[in-house]
């Protein structure tokens, strides 16, 4: 059992024997913590405790025997991985924990995070209590005082600025329900002004996978890698990031004697366990992937069935990817042309072959171009829709997968219905509040219709003179949940952003470094922090990156005045008079809004995803039944009474109402299982012809489709043609018949009774249609990917030849990258600053950090913020390694005090910084800014204090990966 505490240091002597005796008698939940100093105001104290170094950790005994243990299963709050943990509980206190043997996707492991959340529950460090900023200084408030004083403020600002002036930035830390109930206030309110963490790591992963084929997630899944012959893995670090998923990779690899293909400018812990690595320049994917498709087209590897029957326009790809030729590659990526054409040999023959990446691809200004480059080489290749194939992309947070479906993001409604006029009206339906209603919220149908503005330009909605600012007024106001202020780019402009806002609240377990930033940057009032629990302390589903739901247990009540993320909506709901409209057909409870009911009514209004079969009930028949999937192929047995046929975690799309049992989608696309087996086409989207090509899929469909050739979506139209309407009852047809205007027009996604998806299974067929994938994506700035050199780039002699995208106003914004880029060459920046910045993550750490590094387990083995520089780089400039340096970014005169680490993971000419920390800005300690007793153990420089300007034009994407910067010693 994973029953570990630690010590603190010598001044925390106290609490450590206190816990021990916790954890050697019988006790009950307020025992627990009144024993542990935990009580009201019991651990205030504890903050004005100098922090040193953390001490070694020290076990404590296992829970009492005879004293009954009750199990409860939830998933890992950290990464997208999906793991279980198995809680044991002793009257009402969390006292033990294991890795659940019975998950298919976890078997028994954690990594260091995992295996450290009970921590997360237990820890000192958190906020207890509703506290507001009063004359510069933190105060303890009540909620009652905290929600009334929000909402006052709110209202009196939307009646002066209108509803767009606030901002609601949510989290992929919230579960789906939570998610979903922060997107209905936000649409309540009258703002596409919303967003969360997706924007910052996978936006343009979501919106390139999307334009390619259909839906903008991982394909297939962790454990049907076990699968792969060839693994690319470019620009990810799972033995690092995700280190359970790595696990699937290395069987596969040992399995399979496969190739494990790691290209990355960094020499990563992923790297070591390599058939081969790659080195590249940082931002140049796209010149590397092409160069990679120049030898596949060169040598006649590519497949020409697959391209024939399921891609559009691999031509025009083609003549792009002519003019990457071994020599033009080599100069722009720096990688030899003969690795280049043993990599694109492996991949392209040695089938089947996948390609792996995680932020590395998606962290630039080009991100969503790299991420359609990489589903173009696998459509080439014919890689995708059959196991150990695909597109597998590894998502960071917990639910970050399932808050980018339920659509909070500044550019569509849930379950990517957009924001056209016929998406709000199919979710006033499902609302049953009048569409007429939903529009008098917004200042206009414009508004309404027009996507917001992305978290990663949130300051200078703020910051930007009114007239750059393409709505009524200026970002008056930010109301936060569960998301970090340091892992967004730009600190010293989010710091003048900072100064601005009327009001600032921040509902977090955590008070995050919102909470010093705020004080550093002059805030003195109208400053509040929510104590928010972890979603252990409540329940809810959340979503895998293989698009897995998994339902989780509330394993202990929240502690003090803590309230979990329904409860924080609910209050404000109220307090704003949208409760009513809010939880119409949701039962709330005191004044908790009861999940289940929640996730019923996404059931009810995801059809274009296939969210709608995954009841509540089916989803904890999977927890209670985990050990009956299938430990690659994640299916139960057909025959089993609760769960036969099932895809553990119902993967999306799960068609149809639950009663119709369909087993969900473990490989996204693959023609060769029947629909009600998990088969599905490529999507058609993008219409059925165009440039007189078609658009639709020729002799390829799934297994036993009644329809042999493509198809296009299915409407009420479509199903009248093929006679098959009259399939319907006569209840589904009334339900279509009530939405109105024209009935042939209703449509697989708009249909609420479910019957067009139910009739269309019935005959074998996909209700999305069965379309191409599009190699050409006409919508999109560059509708074939081409290189395009980062704004700060190292290489001033590229950049008239591959400049970025031209100025624009975009997400309401003026994008200026151009110029930047421009002004950057001729001030000579890349002479002054002619080290190439990347950033990454740590196994110890997630995130921003706040949660983690306010672990004492975590906090123990990795205590210092760091940058890894080159031994010849730091040679030159007199660094040795362990010595204090500044890193000194190309903007804002900004800079960093850290420690260097010399070593050669880096190339020369590069530098690398985890972006976990925060709590010091530009060399100064910020520890006395947070609330007394809630500072993290372990603080340090943001590298976003010295990241850059730069924008992804399709999805607002930061571009933290490829900046330039300059070190000196300190």
């Amino acid at each position: 059992m994973l029953t570990k505490r630690k010590s603190g240091q010598a001044s925390r002597t106290r609490l450590h024997t206190l816990m021990g005796t916790v954890a050697s008698a019988p006790i009950d939940r307020r025992t627990f913590l009144r024993r542990s100093g935990l009580a009201a105001g019991g651990m205030a104290a504890l903050g004005s405790f100098q922090l040193g170094t953390v001490q070694k950790a020290a076990a404590i005994s296992p829970p009492q025997p005879g004293v009954p243990i009750e199990l409860k299963k939830s998933v890992c709050t950290h990464c997208a991985v999906g793991c279980t943990v198995t809680a044991e509980v002793q009257n009402g206190v969390w006292t033990g924990q294991e890795p659940s043997w019975d998950s298919p996707i976890n078997r028994g492991s954690h990594c260091a995070k995992g295996a450290s959340v009970r921590e997360l529950v237990h820890s000192d460090r958190r906020l207890k209590y509703p506290m507001k900023l009063t004359a510069g200084q933190w105060e303890r408030v009540s909620w009652d005082d905290a929600i009334n004083g929000i909402g006052d403020k709110l209202l009196e600002i939307r009646e002066k600025s209108g509803p767009e002036s606030v901002y609601w930035m949510g989290s992929a830390k919230f579960s789906n329900e939570g998610t979903y109930l922060f997107r209905k206030l936000a649409a309540l309110w009258g703002t596409n002004n919303q967003d969360h963490q997706a924007r910052i790591c996978h936006s343009t992963t979501v919106a390139g996978v999307a334009n390619t084929w259909g839906y903008g997630a991982m394909t297939n899944s962790f454990n049907d890698i076990r699968n792969s012959k060839t693994m690319i893995i470019m620009g990810g670090n799972p033995a690092e990031a995700h280190p359970i998923a790595m696990q699937h990779l290395l069987e596969g690899k040992e399995l399979n004697q496969a190739n494990l293909i790691v290209i990355d400018p960094r020499f990563t812990r992923t790297a070591a366990h390599a058939t081969e690595y790659v080195r590249f320049r940082s931002g140049t994917d796209i010149a590397l992937l092409w160069g990679m498709l120049w030898h596949i087209f060169e040598n006649g590897w590519e497949d020409k069935e697959f391209i024939a029957q399921r891609v559009y326009g691999m031509d025009e790809v083609r003549k792009e990817v002519a003019k990457y030729t071994p020599e033009e590659v080599e100069q722009i990526t720096g990688v030899p042309g003969d690795q280049v054409k043993r990599v694109a040999e492996l991949f392209a023959t040695q089938k089947p072959s996948t390609m792996i990446w995680c932020m590395g691809q998606t962290h630039h200004t080009v991100g969503t171009a790299n991420t359609r480059a990489s589903c173009i080489l696998c459509l080439a290749t014919g890689n995708v829709g059959k196991p150990g194939t695909g597109a597998n992309i590894f998502r960071g947070h917990d639910n970050v997968q399932g808050a980018t479906d339920i659509g909070l993001d500044v550019v569509t409604l849930p379950f990517y219905y957009g924001l056209t006029e016929s998406a709000w009206k199919h979710w006033s339906r499902v609302w049953e509040i009048p569409y007429e209603d939903l529009l008098s919220q917004f200042d206009s149908k414009d508004a309404m219709e027009t996507p917001g503005i992305p978290l990663t330009r949130w300051f200078d909605s703020v910051s930007l003179p009114k007239d750059k600012i393409a709505q009524r007024d200026s970002m008056r106001a930010m109301f936060i949940q569960g998301h970090a202020s340091n892992s967004i780019t730009r600190i010293p402009d989010s710091m003048k952003g900072l100064t601005g806002l009327e009001l600032l609240v921040v509902a977090d377990p955590h008070p995050t470094t919102w909470a010093s930033l705020a004080v550093e940057a002059g805030r003195k009032d109208n400053t509040y922090l929510l104590p928010v629990c972890t979603q252990f302390e409540t329940s809810g589903s959340r979503v895998a990156s293989n698009r897995a739901i998994q339902w989780g247990e509330q394993i202990v009540k929240p502690s003090f005045e803590q309230k979990d993320d329904y409860q924080v909506i609910y209050l404000l709901s109220k307090k704003l008079g949208l409760a009513d409209k809010m939880f119409k057909k949701i039962a709330v409870e005191g004044d908790r809004p009861v999940p289940e009911d929640v996730l019923r009514e996404m059931n009810r209004g995801s059809w274009s995803t296939g969210y709608c079969g995954q009841s509540p009930e089916r989803l904890k028949a999977h927890m209670k039944n985990q050990h009956k999937f299938d430990l690659v192929t994640m299916r139960a047995p057909k025959d089993d009474p609760e769960v036969g046929g099932d895809y553990y975690g119902l993967p999306w799309p799960c068609w149809g109402k639950p009663e119709i049992r369909h087993p969900g989608t473990a490989n996204l696309y693959s023609t060769g299982l029947h629909v009600m087996d998990g088969g599905s086409p490529f999507r058609a989207r993008f219409g059925v012809e165009r440039n007189g090509q078609t658009l639709l899929a020729e002799g390829s469909y799934t297994q036993g489709s009644e329809l042999t050739d493509g198809y296009p979506e299915f409407t009420m139209a479509v199903l009248k043609k093929l006679g098959w309407d009259k399939d319907l009852t006569a209840q589904e047809r009334a339900v279509i018949e009530k939405i109105g205007d024209d009935i042939n027009k209703v449509s697989w996604s708009t249909d609420l009774s479910g019957g067009i998806q139910r009739v269309v299974l019935s005959h074998g067929c996909h209700p999305y249609g069965n379309g191409k994938a599009r190699a050409v994506a006409w919508n999109l700035p560059d509708p074939v990917p081409t290189h395009r050199e980062p704004i700060y780039s190292p290489r001033v002699d590229l950049v008239a030849k591959y400049p970025t995208y031209p100025d624009a106003t975009q997400f309401r914004l003026p994008n200026i990258g151009f110029s930047v880029q421009q002004a950057a060459v001729e001030k000579g920046i890349a002479k002054t600053f002619p080290l190439i910045l990347t950033s990454g993550r740590l196994v110890e750490y997630e995130g921003g950090g706040e949660e983690t590094r306010s672990n004492r387990w975590l906090a123990e083995l990795q205590q210092e913020m760091f940058v890894e520089i080159n031994p010849a780089d730091a040679s030159e400039r007199g660094i040795g390694d362990g010595t204090w340096v500044w890193v000194n970014g190309a903007e804002n005169n900004a800079k960093a005090r850290v420690k260097a680490l010399v070593t050669e993971r880096v190339g020369r000419g590069v530098a690398f910084m985890p972006f976990h920390f925060g709590g010091w800005f530009q060399g100064k300690d910020l520890r006395a800014h947070y609330p007394q007793g809630t500072d993290p153990y372990v603080l340090g420089e943001s590298v976003n204090s010295i990241t850059t300007y730069g924008y992804d034009p399709v999805t607002g994407m930061q571009e933290p990966k490829c900046t330039l910067c300059q070190i000196v010693a300190a």
